[in-house]
């Protein structure tokens, strides 16, 4: 074989090596298996839901430090993460023919930090159609341990998530903050 021929192929075989990369994974705030609760006596629909502009996007973004932020490349919501919480809490949250109540969720922290926690802060403000006097505005502050890898942050979310729809669930029933 020329030394051409053979310089090119290794070079080749150096290029495509290089190309690779790392895939994706792509994670949901949807549990596999829903709770099995209960649902309140009412049909709860998201009105409006907002999320901190930095952590919404479909790459997961984790703290590092005190102050640092990263956008891990490899690991990924499965759509922007004001999507995957409305789709989750939508899931949670119906109960079509009960009767309506709107929620509106304004997550002010949504922190994830392997090996320690996964974090939600969230003041919230549940109403019934059409009688402004049963509105309530809440605040809640959940918190999961999560161990190390992305898997266990993930899952920590995924009971932040189901531990504030029993919280708007409880508050729906007794019409007062829990």
């Amino acid at each position: 074989m020329p030394l051409t021929l053979r310089c090119s192929l290794i070079a080749l075989a150096l290029l495509l090596g290089a190309c690779r990369s790392d895939p994706i994974h792509y994670h949901t705030l949807s549990p596999a298996q829903p709770a099995g609760q209960a649902r309140a006596g009412v049909d709860i629909q998201i009105e409006q839901l907002s999320v901190p502009p930095q952590v919404d996007r479909t790459q997961m973004v984790i703290r590092q430090g005190d102050s640092g932020l990263a956008i891990l490349e490899t690991e990924w919501w499965g759509s922007s993460l004001a999507d995957e919480l409305r789709s989750s809490l939508d899931e949670q949250l119906s109960n079509p023919g009960a009767p309506k109540r709107l929620l509106r969720v304004d997550v002010q922290r949504f922190d994830s930090i392997p090996g320690r926690y996964a974090r939600m802060d969230v003041q919230w403000r549940l109403r019934s159609l059409g009688n402004a006097a049963s509105t309530l505005t809440c605040r809640s502050s959940l918190q999961t341990p999560a161990a190390g890898n992305i898997d266990d942050l993930v899952k920590g979310h995924q009971n932040n998530v189901r531990q504030f729809v029993d919280l708007v669930g409880q508050a729906a029933s007794r019409n007062a903050c829990p």
